[in-house]
C-alpha cells in the first residue's frame, strides 16, 4: 500500500498535531453502510529496530486511535477520551505492511462507549484490542 493508492480507494489521511501526529500517519475509511476501518502503513519508526516488527507500543496506540475514532463517531463526533485499553498481541506486523482496524461498538451510553476491534495485516490477526472511552462535554 502506498499514501496514493489509499487515497485513490476512498481512504483520508488523519491529519493531526500533537501525538497523534507524530505516530501517524494514520489513514481513515468509511464505507457507504456506515463501516470504519482505519490504517496504518507500518515504517522503520513504528518498530522494534532489532527485529523489524511493529513495536507493542505502536500497536496499542493505533488501537486506540482506531477504537477513539469509531467512539467518537458513534456518539456523532462528540470527543471522548480513553479510560481503558486491554491489547493481546496474537501476531506480528513488518515494514510495509498496512494494518487495519474496523472498530465495532459494544454498548454506548450517555457517558461511556465501549469498543473492541481486531488489528490486522491483510488476512492474519496481528492483535485483539478493548476499551473504554469517556464521553466528554464540549469545551
Amino acid at each position: 500500500m502506498s499514501p496514493e493508492s489509499l487515497t485513490a480507494a476512498g481512504w483520508r489521511r488523519l491529519d493531526a498535531d500533537g501525538f497523534t501526529g507524530l505516530a501517524g500517519p494514520f489513514w481513515l475509511y468509511s464505507d457507504e453502510a456506515g463501516g470504519r476501518t482505519a490504517g496504518l502503513i507500518i515504517d522503520d519508526r513504528h518498530c522494534n529496530s532489532h527485529m523489524g516488527t511493529l513495536h507493542g507500543g505502536a500497536a496499542m496506540t493505533f488501537a486506540d486511535i482506531a477504537l477513539g475514532w469509531g467512539a467518537s463517531q458513534a456518539i456523532g463526533g462528540t470527543n471522548c477520551a480513553t479510560v481503558s485499553l486491554q491489547t493481546q498481541f496474537v501476531s506480528v506486523a513488518r515494514v510495509g505492511e498496512f494494518i487495519t482496524c474496523r472498530p465495532e461498538v459494544v454498548r454506548a451510553s450517555a457517558q461511556m462507549v465501549f469498543m473492541r476491534g481486531l488489528v490486522m495485516a491483510d488476512d492474519r490477526a496481528v492483535a485483539s484490542a478493548e476499551g473504554i472511552w469517556k464521553v466528554l462535554a464540549p469545551r
